[in-house]
């Protein structure tokens, strides 16, 4: 049986292979393409379906089927810092924003913490004169502590 990550594997060669994009697998999927990426790199379990429509149009056998049904292991990076250019900077924008998030969640909502489980997540590139621009965004359900 195939892990999540040799799963993930094989997606992302079928997809280079066939030149299909994240957007494409997200429509055969039926869910938001954030979501789709992040389930197809091994973060989220997929239903039967979900994962049968993406290993057809990746043109995968059964394998990646059953694997990317798995329940994952999530947040799992190669190393602590992570070493990836575009992985790296998202790190850094947390360690010089992270305390300012905070204190604004803070602010706005009170003692409590943005979820990662109700979570939505967008990226997309606006043209800008200076430059091209990626606007992420960022949109967890405001969970309150509760003492």
């Amino acid at each position: 049986m195939l892990t999540k990550q040799q799963a993930a594997e094989a997606v992302r060669g079928a997809k280079a292979e066939l030149g299909v994009t994240w957007t494409q697998l997200a429509e055969a999927v039926g869910r938001p393409v954030a979501w789709t990426t992040a389930a197809l790199l091994g973060q989220h379990p997929m239903s039967e379906e979900q994962a049968a429509a993406a290993a057809s149009l990746l043109d995968l056998g059964k394998d990646v089927v059953r694997a990317l049904q798995l329940q994952p292991t999530r947040g799992a990076l190669d190393s602590v810092v992570p070493v990836d250019p575009t992985i790296y900077r998202l790190y850094e924008v947390i360690q010089v924003y992270g305390p300012t998030i905070k204190e604004l969640i803070h602010e706005e909502c009170g003692d409590g913490i943005m979820s990662a489980i109700n979570f939505r997540l967008d990226v997309r590139r606006v043209p800008d004169p200076a430059g091209d621009r990626v606007v992420i965004t960022l949109d967890g359900k405001y969970l309150p502590y509760q003492w």
